[in-house]
């Protein structure tokens, strides 16, 4: 069972990939709000030193790492079966972008598992635990820098892997499937969006080749905006920028939107 008895009477926030430059801010700053605040993390060193940093600056003691690897549907699934109490906010942070094609344990391509299925699987596995009582969010952390998305070969089994052309791809996706998830979670309550964080400094950025102008501060505005600002509590199904309303032509392709849907689903056997 996964509960700290001090969450209890504090609302409950989940942040993948919270040990990088963007994802350890955002989980800050939900820290500052007041949030019991739950830290995805691959590495357990890592995530020991954000929790100690945040509960240093915040003073907000009620921060917790959870170890799971988000690229592998079965490592998110054992997390959630062990799970117990009702979550108000999912911020999907996480991506990688390797310079090699690279394969998890499942044999899936490991930018599109992380950054694309991962996604899927922790707002769909999550949503469970999410009671249209406690208006809850989910954040999908997409790009600006998002397209060529080629539903035939998702996973670069045909074409040359290049890791710009398949983070290109991965954020197109999770600004479709954030559609797409829209329409089944609104009944439910939960409203669902995409954002683009700016532009940081951070280990991604560099591997794509990257600087970056923003601090991992401002990077984190936008998703912690959406998941917290009252006045977007019935937006859902959109794309923001720097905290607003952008036109998201990708979003617009219903058919495709439903159809990438339809073959993620298929990876969940």
């Amino acid at each position: 069972m996964i509960m700290s008895s001090s969450s209890a009477s504090h609302p409950v926030a989940l942040v993948t990939g919270a040990s990088g430059a963007i994802g350890q801010a955002i989980a800050k700053q939900l820290a500052q709000k007041g949030f019991a605040l739950y830290l995805i993390c691959r590495n357990s060193e890592k995530a020991k030193g954000v929790i100690q940093f945040i509960k240093k600056i915040t003073r907000n003691n009620n921060v917790h790492a959870l170890i799971a690897d988000i690229s592998r549907r079965s490592s998110i699934f054992s997390l959630a079966e062990n799970w117990s109490q009702p979550v108000k906010i999912l911020i999907n942070n996480a991506a990688i972008a390797p310079k090699q094609r690279e394969e998890t344990a499942e044999g899936i391509e490991r930018q599109w598992a992380t950054n694309v299925l991962g996604q899927l699987w922790m707002s769909e596995t999550f949503s469970k635990w999410m009671s249209k009582e406690e208006e809850p969010r989910i954040v999908n952390v997409a790009s600006y820098w998002a397209g060529d998305l080629d539903l035939e070969d998702l996973e670069f089994k045909q074409r040359p892997y290049n890791n710009d052309l398949a983070y290109r791809q991965s954020k197109q996706a999770n600004r479709m499937l954030t559609f797409a998830l829209a329409s089944r979670l609104r009944e439910r309550g939960i409203t669902i969006n995409a954002c683009h964080p700016g532009d940081v400094h951070s280990n991604l950025s560099h591997s794509l080749g990257f600087g970056g102008h923003e601090t991992p501060d401002q990077g984190a505005a936008t998703p912690v905006w959406l998941a917290t600002e009252e006045s977007l509590k019935n937006k859902t199904g959109k794309y923001f920028e720097h905290q607003q309303e952008m036109h998201c032509p990708f979003m617009r392709d219903i058919k495709s939107c439903e159809k990438l849907y339809e073959i993620c689903q298929q990876y969940g056997g």
